[in-house]
């Protein structure tokens, strides 16, 4: 009998016995490899091996994660107090396209990012040129398949629907749909949070006007087409809606995510600001941000434990608590780790959201960057 004869007739009759109660065949042991190169917590010698090896690192860089956004507050001090690892946030108002410049233009160097957090068609590119580092998270076979990517190099965590924030103290009445951004008295007030061409925010925003504009998602024109005129209009108001911003009244009516919009209502209120949110039913769009590692990332057993926190029930309920919907909401509701309070505390929003294929995303990209600029002048 051969060698490979011989381990067949083994397993079979270890399997015989098994099924009587008798043998067992022992599972083989792997050697865990280096954080660097794992793409799961498994390969690296399982989490405890992580979590040691992320403290022993004991930092990670990360960019364009303001504290106000999605909780990025709460994510970061819980992340610091259960592993003891220090958080530094490079340019927290940093675009999506920015985070991504920063991972080419660091390359290995120490102070690169670690990870990022990006709008999913940016994720896609990072992908494509091979910026980031398969890495599957404990939950990621409960991740919908439309939201993570086949090869792990990015998964979504969380997401939003576009609306539309205005100050009720210096706007009245305050718009609601996309169609009342037009009217004359919102002249110089409407803005964008950032660049379409470079903002995902931003971009979201301009689909959503295609989609209240007859556009689709086979086509985002209408989108620069509405942008347009409310430049030709004088409505369109280019400075960049920030937290700053809104509490100083210089965008008074901000085209933003709904948990942006939402915390703002939240964290003015009772200092001269009366924020009120819509969900543009004219324009309704969702989205989600997607998390990745960089492939050269200076503490890869942070980065990797920071996206295994943020999938956990105790990140994505502190999303909920940002008014951020949870990649996991409908899996952890069935298992009982979802916050229910805070999940109610969420906006109602009518029917289920559709979301664009990779050929749409990336058709619209191209069309946004050509014409932003003509659109509205800058």
């Amino acid at each position: 009998m051969t060698a490979s004869r011989a381990r067949t007739a083994a397993a079979a009759g270890c399997l015989t016995l098994a099924l009587l109660g008798g043998c067992t065949e022992t599972p083989r042991k792997t050697t865990p490899v280096k954080p660097s190169v794992a793409t799961s917590a498994q390969e690296a010698g399982g989490m405890s091996r992580l979590i040691a090896a992320a403290r022993k690192e004991g930092a990670l860089n990360a960019i364009a994660l303001p504290r106000d956004w999605a909780n990025y507050g709460g994510l970061i001090d819980g992340f610091e107090t259960k592993y003891g690892i220090k958080v530094t946030v490079d340019d927290p108002q940093a675009s999506s396209q920015d985070e991504i410049d920063a991972i080419r233009r660091s390359g290995k160097r120490a102070n690169a990012p670690d990870v990022i957090d990006v709008g999913d068609t940016f994720a896609r590119t990072a992908a494509r040129q091979n910026l980031l580092a398969p890495y599957r998270v404990v939950a990621f076979d409960s991740i919908p398949d439309t939201q993570k990517d086949d090869e792990a190099r990015w998964s979504n965590n969380y997401g939003g629907y576009i609306s539309i924030g205005c100050d009720a103290h210096r706007v009245e009445p305050c718009p609601r749909t996309f169609t009342d951004l037009l009217n004359p008295r919102y002249k110089g007030m409407v803005s964008l949070d950032g660049n379409p061409t470079r903002s995902n925010t931003a971009f979201a925003g301009v689909w959503a006007a295609a989609l209240s504009n007859g556009g689709s998602f086979d086509d985002i024109r209408p989108g620069l087409d509405f942008f347009a005129e409310l430049d030709d209009r004088g409505n369109f108001n280019p400075v960049e809606s920030t937290s700053a911003a809104v509490e100083t009244g210089r965008t008074p009516i901000s085209i933003d995510w709904d948990y942006v919009n939402l915390d703002y209502a939240d964290r003015f209120r009772g200092k001269g600001v009366d924020w009120q949110v819509a969900i543009p039913f004219d324009g309704s769009f969702a989205q989600y941000y997607a998390l990745a590692v960089n492939r050269n990332a200076p503490h890869p057993a942070a980065a990797r434990l920071w996206l295994e926190y943020l999938f956990s029930p105790a990140g994505q309920n502190l999303r909920l608590e940002g008014y951020a919907r949870p990649v996991l909401m409908e899996a952890m509701r069935e298992d009982g780790t979802l916050d229910e309070a805070a999940a109610a505390m969420l906006p109602t929003v009518e029917g289920e959201p559709g979301f664009p294929s990779d050929s749409q995303l990336e058709k619209a990209r191209v069309t946004v960057d050509l014409g932003w600029a003509k659109a509205v002048g800058d």
